[in-house]
């Protein structure tokens, strides 16, 4: 992630303002991108007040270089699994990869997907959308910052700036205005994220964060389903129990990955268990699509395909 330091935006502000750019103020950057974190809170589960006070430290209020030149208004870096298009960056190393998109839209929506996709965040959607203070604190603990302050940061935006009130009762016909203007364009749902189980869409399909105590026979009884589906689609042999934090499917998973995931770089301590629930894609066929014969594993570092099947040497 970029971090940004208060003499960094200082300078930064100096610099736009020589070349006679207008600064976005905090008050003007919320304003206007408030309902755009509303309409992720209600596809995703994510707090508005979180998505705003991450958006507002990390882009500087939307002044920032990253920001401006690539729409990326959460300081999101490549990482393995990114295939879109990408800009290079100064930030903990020289030209380090960032992520850009083609639209301000583009960049909360894949924030939303980051922190879905990624299993170091699954607790989070656990906490009630209106635990700001819990979220900010478990988004520093899982990593996403370096800054031993990030949390606190992120909490003082949020209460100075009242955002937890983005996260409170939404009317009704607000909501549906929100679902029609928002909905992103890849065709996403939205889901309702005010509910004591949090059926959450992680590539398309509905997913669930185990919670203490569950069991694969709770989990199908809470969702009418027969306890071998919930073993057969998540690829767990029976008698398997589902550990705290964990991602579970409660629907068939697919034969390949999303058009935007093609490859991922497998990292010494990946398995392809990991990677298929990563991806939303069947064991087995994950196993097909690389050659590679049940239990195997690809050598650190070479890439495992999640569309199309690995060409032959």
């Amino acid at each position: 992630m970029i971090r940004k330091t208060s003499l960094s935006i200082f300078f930064l502000i100096l610099v736009l303002l020589g070349f006679g750019q207008r600064i976005n103020t905090r008050e003007e950057y919320i304003k206007k991108y408030a309902e755009l974190a509303v309409s992720e809170m209600i596809r995703s589960g994510v707090p508005a007040s979180v998505t705003l006070a991450q958006a507002c430290l990390e882009s500087g209020n939307g002044n920032s270089t990253l920001s401006v030149k690539s729409n990326n208004h959460f300081g999101i870096k490549c990482k393995s699994s990114w295939n879109g298009k990408r800009v290079y960056h100064d930030d903990d190393a020289k030209g380090e990869c960032f992520r850009r998109y083609n639209s301000v839209e583009e960049s909360f929506w894949d924030h939303s997907d980051f922190l879905l996709l990624n299993p170091r965040y699954a607790s989070l959607f656990n906490l009630k959308t209106t635990d700001y203070k819990g979220w900010a604190k478990g988004l520093k603990k899982a990593g996403y910052a370096t800054n031993p302050h990030y949390a606190n940061h992120l909490i003082r935006i949020i209460e100075e700036h009242k955002l937890y009130l983005y996260d409170e009762g939404i009317d009704q016909s607000r909501i549906a205005r929100i679902r029609q203007v928002h909905r992103p364009a890849d065709g996403r749902n939205l889901i309702n994220p005010y509910q004591t189980r949090k059926v959450v869409l992680r590539n398309g399909l509905k997913s669930i964060v185990v919670k203490a105590g569950d069991t694969f026979q709770r989990i199908a009884q809470e969702f009418d389903m027969k306890e071998w589906e919930v073993y057969t689609y998540n690829d767990y042999p029976r008698g398997h129990q589902p550990q705290e934090n964990e991602i579970l499917y409660i629907e068939p998973k697919q034969r390949r990955a999303a058009k935007k995931h093609r490859t991922h770089r497998f990292e010494e301590d990946d398995t392809m268990h990991f990677i298929a629930q990563r991806y939303g894609i069947k064991l087995k066929r994950l196993y097909r699509l690389n050659r590679l014969k049940p239990g195997e594993r690809p050598e650190t570092g070479s890439s495992v395909y999640l569309r199309k099947k690995k060409p032959r040497h």
